[in-house]
């Protein structure tokens, strides 16, 4: 098979497409031949400043979509020729830019049918970020104040759907060429983040979600008392917490999986994808990412 590896950290020239063995299940987990991979932050992030994965040489990515090909020891959940779907061994090394990966038979669902491959991909870890924030922890209902920016992302546009679906009134920032399709996915009020301080515009917000570095002290402000701020990876943590907000990194969850499907197959929930790249185009895809200017997800096909 061939995967991406790099060895040394860098810019997106650092990621190759190379010959490799083969991975073998152990004991509780599975093989899958991979038919799509997203691409997300973290992945370049990890690639430039070696992150949870350390010094090189490794394979980024973390979410996959495929067919199982073998099972390890123990497996009851899957058989050969299942269609899956899956956020695995995050943030340890996954190697998920691959043509086969392997990974806990519990870090996959069966996918959504009412989805690509390509949007089964990029919907593991994204969506249950927004899962685990939105219904883990916050435990969002029906009539409740949720602020998520960037919400043309891969982040914020799911999670705008999710909160929209547990009944949320949903605020989102984004550009002003993105607020038809933000409206699209179910939030009430979109703002320019590029015209007004959101801090200035947004009061009696129950959750509001830090996704970008610098947001926290105008979050803070659009909190209501007794208010809840999350902040994800790449934000200001150590700001978040000093001002009483809450750091949270997904983690792999198979009753999670099943409820991003579960409400993929009711309609209510869609992963909107903004390209799908060859796998050796690896380095494309990390570029297009970097400039912030996506909408939805990037996703690499084998």
């Amino acid at each position: 098979m061939r995967r991406i590896v790099q060895r040394t950290l860098g810019g997106p020239e650092v990621l190759e497409w190379v010959p490799a063995d083969r991975p073998e299940p152990g004991p509780a987990e599975i093989q899958v031949e991979v038919r799509a991979a997203g691409v997300n932050p973290v992945d370049w992030k990890v690639r430039a400043g070696g992150g949870y994965l350390g010094t090189p040489p490794f394979t980024v990515g973390w979410e996959a979509a495929g067919v199982v090909t073998a099972l390890g020891p123990g497996v009851t959940r899957f058989v050969p020729g299942d269609e899956v779907f899956g956020l695995f061994r995050f943030p340890r090394e996954a190697a998920a830019y691959a043509e086969y990966v392997t990974g806990p038979a519990r870090h996959f669902a069966h996918r959504p049918r009412a989805m690509t491959m390509a949007e089964s991909a990029g919907l593991a870890l994204a969506g249950l970020t927004a899962w685990q924030v939105l219904a883990d922890t916050a435990r969002i209902r029906a009539g409740q104040r949720v602020l998520i920016p960037a919400a043309a992302g891969g982040f914020g546009h799911l999670a705008v759907q999710i909160a929209k679906a547990r009944g949320a009134h949903v605020i989102g920032t984004a550009r002003a060429d993105k607020h038809a399709l933000v409206r699209e996915f179910g939030a009430d009020e979109v703002i320019d983040y590029r015209d007004i301080d959101v801090g200035d515009a947004v009061r009696d917000v129950d959750l509001a979600v830090g996704v970008v570095a610098g947001q926290v002290p105008s979050l803070v402000r659009t909190l209501r008392p007794g208010g809840m701020l999350l902040t994800l990876n790449g934000a200001d943590t150590a700001a978040s917490v000093a001002a009483g907000g809450r750091f949270l990194l997904a983690e792999p969850d198979r009753a999670g999986l099943e409820e991003l499907a579960r409400l993929a197959g009711e309609g209510r929930l869609r992963v909107h994808v903004d390209r799908v790249l060859p796998m050796s185009a690896a380095a494309e895809a990390h570029r297009a990412g970097e400039t912030g200017r996506t909408v939805g997800k990037i996703v690499l096909a084998p």
